[in-house]
């Protein structure tokens, strides 16, 4: 297995917490994102609602998909995780999912969760997509 590492000089460093933004395994072609967030270089959040954050992670997603030369169109499973019930964000994230995904319609699976990468943030966008 020879892996190539994705980390987009765009978005904040994940070396200090062991990480890159993704990686892909260059036989296969496969790219495994990690979550996206809605972090600055200073790792802050720039937006303080779930549809902000839902936003600027997405933006943030398509950094990293045309830094691993894929795009949305070549996404196979997103992940999206949301702080709390997701029931209560649906009818106020799905126009922005039918926005972003159109046609490409990934496999997707929504999950709520008690926490994540800070206090201050409330959604998470983990997929896995091929170049």
């Amino acid at each position: 297995m020879n892996k190539k590492l994705i980390n987009p000089p765009e978005l904040f460093d994940g070396a200090a917490f062991g990480m890159s933004q993704g990686a892909i395994e260059t036989q296969s072609g496969l790219i495994f994102l990690s979550g996206q967030v809605d972090w600055n270089h200073q790792y802050e959040t720039t937006e303080q609602s779930v549809e902000g954050q839902m936003r600027k992670a997405l933006a943030n997603l398509t950094i990293a998909l045309e830094n691993a030369g894929s795009s949305v169109d070549k996404l196979l499973r997103v992940r999206i995780y949301i702080r709390g019930e997701f029931g209560e964000y649906t009818n106020a994230i799905v126009p922005i999912f039918n926005d972003y995904f159109g046609e490409s319609r990934p496999a997707m699976t929504w999950i709520g969760v008690a926490s994540l990468a800070s206090p201050e943030t409330l959604v998470e966008v983990e997929t896995i997509a091929f170049c």
